[in-house]
């Protein structure tokens, strides 16, 4: 097995107060995210799930223990930038990662700041946009796009830095339910064919079932790890921490309550539908 892209070891955090408390929002999470996997990341808010992706490309730094980008120490200031251009961040507001009144003039912005060469910079571009299904649009001004369309060039400007693994907070918190599939469409994508690893921070279920594999937090510590159909099938587990699960999932449970013999892992509404068929046979 390959070496982790990411590693967390007993990491902590605390964001300063002014009265002196300081709540401990990351409370010992170890964590290994693998090259080319797509880890979906679930939890309410005040889980701690986005201020732990801010510690992937070193946003934030331990309070204790320690986070690994690729082998390296995200608090070794002298290494910063391998971090980041290792780890790319995508927020859930894409105007605020929106800076230029060009599409392709915002998607080069980064390539240009870490010095590329002009040539190079017009590839990433163009390459970067075709990725995301943008190419089309590459002369709009981006305050015209939907907010779904401002999301793909958000992450067009990451891939023009060519990071190995692209962390998302929450990139479809804004967007209405087409946006959002066509965010996660392209997320899948850059996953399966360009072998990108992919973190998804998200609350909504079906979102983290499509993940391959699924980490579920409380509290500032990870309560689930494994994949979306293993995390799901414990039901009581998620509503002990506030969480639910597809529609399926609880149906299906809620049937195993009555006593009807059905499989708690069937996550499409395509496999829900064959194990209730199965069922009445």
């Amino acid at each position: 097995m390959n070496d982790p892209i990411i590693q967390t070891t007993g990491l902590r955090f605390s964001y300063p107060a002014a009265e002196g408390v300081t709540p401990v929002v990351l409370d010992g999470v170890d964590l290994s995210i693998q090259e080319g996997s797509f880890v979906a990341v679930l939890g309410h808010n005040g889980s701690g799930k986005s201020t732990l992706a801010k510690h992937f490309n070193a946003i934030l730094l331990p309070s204790g223990g320690s986070v690994y980008v690729d082998g390296i120490n995200t608090a070794d200031e002298a290494r910063l930038l391998d971090v980041r251009r290792t780890v790319g961040m995508v927020f859930q507001n894409p105007d605020n990662q929106i800076v230029a009144n060009v599409v392709e003039e915002d998607v080069a912005f980064a390539p240009e700041n870490l010095g590329v060469p002009p040539e190079e910079i017009r590839r990433r571009v163009d390459d970067a946009l075709r990725a995301v299904g943008m190419y089309e649009y590459r002369e709009h001004a981006p305050h015209l796009l939907s907010g779904g369309q401002k999301q793909r060039v958000a992450i067009a400007g990451v891939i023009a830095m060519q990071p190995r693994c692209i962390v998302l907070d929450e990139p479809t918190a804004m967007l209405d339910p087409i946006g959002r599939a066509d965010v996660l469409r392209t997320i899948r994508t850059l996953n399966r064919e360009r072998g990108v690893t992919v973190i998804l921070i998200t609350h909504h279920m079906d979102e983290a079932a499509q993940a391959d594999r699924l980490v579920v937090m409380a509290k500032g510590r990870v309560v689930a790890d494994g994949a979306p159909r293993e995390v799901f099938s414990h039901v009581e587990q998620l509503q002990a921490v506030g969480l639910t699960v597809p529609q399926t999932t609880l149906l299906l449970w809620e049937l195993r309550q009555a006593g009807v013999k059905v499989p708690l892992d069937a996550l499409s509404d395509e496999e829900c539908a064959a194990a209730l068929w199965a069922a009445l046979a």
